[in-house]
């Protein structure tokens, strides 16, 4: 049975201590009041055009100006044979737990303090691959470890980008989001997160936007990773997601659903809700619903892929691994669609984050410019996350999230694996070397 553990648990004080000495992260160093990063090229990424030496004055945690010089006397960052853009956002991550583990107790066998500390180490992987911001699309532990995370790193106790975060998994009894695999006479005590009718939704979604969720995150339809649901399937009811979007919305929070099948698709965008996550079989009649009501789509491509060809040496079971080969021929059909209609989308890897920039080869083999994958993890991200006025691009007055890599993203997006610079808010999280990396004076 998993415990279930006290607010102020000698586990959750151990874990703060622990996670503000997390191996091989950087201690904090006082920072100058302003800093100068030369960026040899520098990205637009809302326009696509380059721009060559320019210099960003970069005051506490903000970006001041974009020039051709440098303030007298400013210690200079110098990126001059460097590509530079702003910090990535991953809008479907999950923090929590160990990404390498696809079998389907995995969860089962994992404390949530446990949890949390593999996801202090999964926060630091998503920094040192450029995503300065990320959105958890939901996790199945009950005491919430992410967002213990994500307000560990608003208080500076632990290192990691900016986070928003979904809470539970709000599913049908048996759907996607039932964490219970057991047989019927060794089944674990019903969780808070599953909903079979309208008031259950409402009691669930409030629970979540009791203990600090900035999302909801609804499972409307099936999915692949488990081994008792049908993706094709619609799981919650339309008349069940729609009062989860007035519940929500009442409350100022988004709603993303889970969508797969076509039916389930558009059940939850005529329910109102705010992003779709996979829309793996969507069709025309789902794709222009989806362009009337504004409804984003965070595709997931990659995680398709790498399922069928390692999920089973990751321990994935054979009824998932069957359905990952199933439902394959509907991915690009799917993709090709929801970019003829121009639908609105952002990035999200839904994997671990190791392998973060192999969803940029993915959205352009898919049909995506590079620089449509790059806006998909930059302007939009942000837009989609309501942060349009702090991330999302390097502009005066937003949060200095810049990055770096080697080469050209937007001649050869697999670059973006080549990241060697990140500053996350002002702090330089990561830089390839202590001489090509160190501040210079001017």
């Amino acid at each position: 049975m998993i415990k279930r553990y006290k607010r102020f648990s000698l586990s959750w004080i151990l874990l703060a201590l622990i996670c503000s000495r997390v191996p091989g992260q950087q201690a904090k160093s006082v920072r100058p009041p302003q800093v100068v990063i030369k960026a040899g090229k520098l990205i637009d990424v809302r326009t696509g055009q380059v721009a060559t030496n320019v210099f960003i004055l970069i005051e506490k945690n903000r970006i001041m100006s974009l020039g051709s010089s440098a303030p007298a006397d400013t210690p200079i960052i110098d990126l001059s044979n460097r590509t530079v853009l702003p910090g990535l956002i991953d809008c479907h991550a999950h923090v929590l737990g160990n990404p390498k583990d696809f079998s389907p107790a995995a969860g089962l066998r994992m404390s949530s303090p446990q949890a949390a500390l593999w996801g202090v180490r999964n926060l630091q992987v998503w920094l040192q691959k450029g995503f300065t911001a990320l959105r958890d699309a939901g996790e199945y532990d009950q005491s919430y470890g992410q967002l213990a995370l994500r307000d560990s790193i608003n208080m500076g106790l632990i290192q990691g980008p900016h986070m928003f975060s979904a809470g539970s998994f709000i599913s049908v009894t048996g759907g996607h989001g039932d964490a219970d695999l057991l047989a019927p006479d060794q089944a674990l005590p019903r969780r808070p997160n599953l909903a079979d009718t309208l008031d259950g939704v409402s009691i669930a979604v409030r629970r979540d936007i009791k203990y600090g969720a900035d999302w909801i995150k609804l499972m409307a339809t099936g999915g692949v990773m488990d081994v008792m649901s049908d993706y094709s399937v619609q799981e919650l009811s339309e008349e069940q997601m729609a009062k989860a979007v007035e519940v929500a919305h009442r409350a100022l929070k988004r709603v993303m659903a889970h969508a797969e099948g076509s039916e389930g698709i558009k059940a939850a965008v005529r329910a109102g809700v705010d992003s779709i996550e996979h829309g793996t079989m969507l069709d025309d009649e789902g794709a222009a619903l989806m362009v009337e009501k504004g409804t984003w789509l965070v595709p997931t491509l990659y995680t398709f892929y790498r399922t069928v060809e390692i999920g089973a040496s990751l321990g994935l079971d054979p009824v998932s691994l069957e359905k990952s080969k199933e439902i394959l021929k509907f991915l690009q059909p799917a993709f090709a669609r929801a970019l003829k209609y121009h639908l609105k989308i952002a990035f999200g890897l839904d994997d671990d984050p190791d392998f973060l920039a192999k969803e940029f080869g993915a959205l352009v083999r898919g049909g995506m410019t590079p620089l449509e994958a790059l806006q998909a993890a930059t302007v939009n991200g942000a837009e989609l996350l309501g942060m349009s006025q702090q991330i999302g691009a390097i502009e005066p007055g937003k949060y200095a999230d810049i990055i770096a890599v080697n080469g050209d993203p937007l001649r050869d997006i697999a670059v973006m694996d080549q990241v060697v610079f990140v500053m996350k808010g002002g702090e330089v999280i990561k830089r390839e070397s202590p001489v090509a990396g160190a501040a210079q004076k001017k």
